[in-house]
Formats: structure tokens, C-alpha cells, sequence
């Protein structure tokens, strides 16, 4: 018997709509939500592919062991040299506990969002469909698909397209009026007498924390698309951390706790100079990998949550399977005892 379960894409911070389909209480497949207002039926390669991790999961061990091998290795550690890191990954309710569960215990809380930070006002996903000028900075349309759909739509009614890509391969450049492979800011500066208030600016990537200031200071409305799920929602409860605070701040750690995130594989750091790497994951990673404790965690299809996509719009999701696996609160819960 096949059964269809409504709930959210947590590949990026888009916020699409997804359904799960289970098949005698086992999950198969996904297939598009057509009734979500975000995408409207139409789901990406990483939506489509989102339930690997459950797929992939860690086999269900004695936590109860490893959560003692965490407490143990805390208890002995200088608070001021524990490093905690949330991520986007994280949903809004795991962000707060993780936070609360951090500053309890004196330790660092780390956030780190692609290098990007809070933009208060943000455009809508309407207001890149409809506008005349968009400057695109980064490969929307890969990878970010169904943000690029509303860039297409505003190709179809008339909008110019200025893209910036990494490279000449970029697929956006395929509907861009122009290109560029330049810095973020000499895209910008460039294009200083063609950005109007009836431009949209729509970016996943900087080169700096300073392109950030300029982006804000231009005038018109912008849309910062974030990598993960949860970002925009992280963003509204800790504080960011640029790439260079996060370096400084792994050179100073002795034990690093991650929290749903793989963090090696976004920061080029030599972990090896960290005394003690523990990961709280649903699947394997890069950081469990190299971590010292692992401990397993539900995946999003195994609990209640919500998210807060790239234009500030909370979303709730439910469980789609049950699972005797900890949630992420529960194991917080349980450092906490």
C-alpha cells in the first residue's frame, strides 16, 4: 500500500514544498507537491534526492554510551576552549535549544551561513518574478532551481538579466543579457547606472563580508539564498560568524560538538589541531568522518519542526515516519540531566 505524506525540501533555503511516499510504512520515493505556494509542484535534483540521508541513516546504537563519552569528555574540558556549532541544518525550535544548551554551559557558539549575514528586508519570491532588472550573483539556476524559475518567468515578461558567475559554464548565463566573472564588487560597480529601485538583486555567494554592506547600501531590493534549510531562521536568533571569526575561533578549540552540519566540508581548516570532534548526525558526512564521537540524531523526516525560508516566511513540517532515534532536543536534553 502506497502512502503520500506532505512536508518541506530541506535542501536549501528555498523552502519548497515536498511529498514522501511510503510504501508499507517504508520510504521510497518523493513526488511533487502541487498545492505548496513556493514551487508549485515542481521539486529540483536536491529535493528530489532530499530523503538520502534517511536512506543512508546511522543504525540505531546504546546512546545512552556515547552520550556518556560526550558528558565525560566535557566535564573535563576548559568551557572557554568548547566550541558548539548550529547551521541551517538545524530547524528553528533545535536552533533555540542548542543556543540555550551553549551559553548554560559557557561555552562558544559558532554560525556560520556561507558568509552571508541577515538582510531585514528581503524580496519576495514575487518580487523577483516581477522585475524589470535582476542581478543574478551566483548560478541560480543550478543551483538553486526553483529560485531561477521566478528569474525565468521575469525573463518571459521582459526583465534584463545581469549574471555573475564563477565561471563561464554558469547555466544562468544561458538566459543573462550579460555576464560577468568578476568580484562581487566590480559586478556592482559596473553596474551602478543600470540598478534602479525596480531592480532585485538575488545572490548566494560574496566574496566578502564588505560586499555584504555594499549590496545593502545600493537601495533596490534584495534576496540572499542561503545553502541550507534553516538559515534565514538561525540568523534570526544567533549571531553569524564570518569565515575569518570561525577560523580564529577553531584555532582556540580544544572540543568541538556539531550539531547536524559538516562543517569540514564548507571550512578549509586543519582539524587535526582540534583535541576532540563530536557530531550529532543523522547520516554519514565529512565531519563524522573525522570526528572521535558520533552520535546518531533523527533526520527531518522523523520529527516535528520548522523552517524559515530565504524570504523570511515560516513553515511548519511533521513526521513523516516514526523512529525510536533521539531528536536532537532529546540528546540536548540528555547533556543537560
Amino acid at each position: 500500500m502506497l502512502e503520500i505524506k506532505h512536508t518541506l525540501c530541506p535542501s536549501c533555503s528555498v523552502g519548497c514544498g515536498i511529498n514522501v511516499v511510503l510504501k508499507e510504512g517504508n520510504v521510497v520515493g518523493t513526488f511533487p507537491y502541487k498545492r505548496h505556494p513556493v514551487n508549485s509542484g515542481k521539486n529540483c535534483l536536491n529535493g528530489r534526492n532530499s530523503i538520502e540521508c534517511y536512506l543512508n541513516k546511522f543504525e540505531d546504537i546504546n546512546v545512552d554510551d556515547v552520550v556518556a563519552d560526550v558528558l565525560k569528555e566535557l566535564k573535563s574540558a576548559d568551557a572557554s576552549s568548547v566550541t558548539v556549532v548550529c547551521s541551517g541544518n538545524n530547524d528553528v525550535e533545535e536552533i533555540k535549544a542548542i543556543k540555550e544548551f551553549a551559553e548554560s554551559n559557557n561555552f562558544n557558539l559558532a554560525f556560520y551561513a556561507d558568509n552571508l549575514k541577515n538582510f531585514d528586508d528581503v524580496a519576495t519570491y514575487d518580487d523577483v518574478a516581477d522585475a524589470s532588472k535582476i542581478f543574478v550573483i551566483g548560478d541560480l539556476l543550478f543551483e538553486n532551481p526553483l529560485i531561477g524559475r521566478r528569474i525565468v518567468h521575469a525573463k518571459q515578461n521582459g526583465a534584463k538579466i545581469y549574471a555573475l558567475g564563477k565561471t563561464e559554464k554558469s547555466v544562468t548565463f544561458n538566459i543573462a543579457d550579460e555576464t560577468f566573472n568578476t568580484s562581487v564588487v566590480d559586478f556592482l560597480d559596473a553596474n551602478d547606472s543600470n540598478i534602479d529601485e525596480s531592480s532585485v538583486i538575488v545572490f548566494n555567494y560574496v566574496d566578502s563580508a564588505e560586499d555584504l554592506d555594499k549590496i545593502e547600501s545600493i537601495g533596490c531590493k534584495s534576496l540572499p539564498v542561503f545553502s541550507k534549510s534553516n538559515s534565514k531562521g538561525a540568523l534570526d536568533i544567533v549571531e553569524v560568524k564570518s569565515l575569518d571569526e570561525m577560523m580564529e575561533l577553531l584555532e582556540n578549540t580544544k572540543v568541538l560538538l556539531v550539531f547536524n552540519d559538516d562543517i569540514a566540508d564548507e571550512i578549509d581548516f586543519d582539524f587535526t589541531k582540534i583535541s576532540k570532534i563530536i557530531s550529532f548526525a543523522p547520516c554519514e558526512n565529512n565531519t563524522t568522518k573525522i570526528s572521535d564521537i558520533v552520535v546518531p540524531i533523527k533526520t527531518w523526516l522523523e520529527k516535528d519542526g520548522s523552517f524559515v525560508n530565504a524570504m523570511g516566511d515560516t513553515q511548519t513540517f511533521t513526521t513523516v515516519i516514526d523512529s525510536d532515534v533521539l531528536s536532537e532536543i532529546e540528546v540536548i536534553e540528555k547533556l543537560n540531566s
